[in-house]
């Protein structure tokens, strides 16, 4: 018993932890560069302000960790490591993207990031349909907003 509470408050905390590591560290990046770089690109109509990207982001990686939390406490499931891996590439990638595009400042390898990282999270979404119809959905709202990004990505990149 104590040993399943235990287990339990593990995952809790391994999949809270490290989505918001990642968070962090990309903040990092956008924080440094946000006011410098990136207020002298040009930018398409349709980009939202600054201040849309900080409770989006939040909502977005309250839901990813939930999403993975409930995958990871699934008793039997097919794949298992396969899963674990392509949700850690994703957010690998999710990463590599706020590098690449604020600290690097390179176009070409951003907007290639983020074509990967909008495939990698379909074939997450379809690994986690797998193991539980409520983990995909809550990642439905992630990929609904890197399809936005990469559609922005794409604009700022032939603006540029």
């Amino acid at each position: 018993m104590i040993i399943n509470i235990m287990n339990k408050y593990t995952k809790i905390l391994f999949s809270i932890w490290l989505p918001i590591l990642v968070w962090f560290i990309s903040s990092y990046f956008t924080l440094n560069s946000i006011e410098n770089w990136y207020m002298d690109l040009n930018k398409p109509f349709f980009n939202p302000p600054n201040w849309i990207f900080w409770p989006v982001w939040t909502l977005l990686y309250i839901m990813i960790w939930i999403s993975f939390y409930i995958v990871w406490n699934k008793w039997f499931w097919v794949n298992k490591n396969r899963v674990k891996i392509v949700y850690f590439i994703q957010l690998f990638l999710n990463f590599l993207w706020s590098f690449s595009f604020f600290y690097l400042e390179n176009p070409l390898l951003w907007l290639i990031n983020i074509i990967i990282l909008w495939l990698v999270i379909i074939y997450n979404i379809i690994l986690f349909h797998k193991v539980d119809k409520k983990a995909w959905f809550l990642l439905i709202p992630y990929l609904l907003w890197v399809s936005f990004a990469t559609m922005l990505n794409l604009a700022i990149y032939l603006l540029n």
